[in-house]
């Protein structure tokens, strides 16, 4: 019967103390969330570029690979 009491005094306890700690924990949840988006934001914002200034960005290069052990490639012909 104690270890019945016990058990109920303890989740009463917890219930009643995460009633004030959980509004606190979602608020630095929250603003940890905001911090880092505006952090993302300011990262991807162009550059300062003065006017008459010329700029060149280049595509990264990409480097195709072939397989060759796919085969011949065969070119079909329609018939009519």
């Amino acid at each position: 019967m104690k270890t019945i009491l016990i058990i109920i005094a303890v989740y009463l306890a917890v219930k009643y103390v995460m009633r004030f700690i959980t509004p606190y924990l979602l608020r630095k949840a929250v603003e940890k969330m905001e911090k880092k988006a505006q952090e993302q934001y300011r990262n991807t914002q162009e550059p300062d570029i003065k006017e008459g200034e010329t700029v060149i960005e280049k595509k990264p290069n990409t480097i195709k690979k072939t397989n060759k052990e796919v085969g011949e490639y065969i070119d079909f012909e329609e018939i009519e």
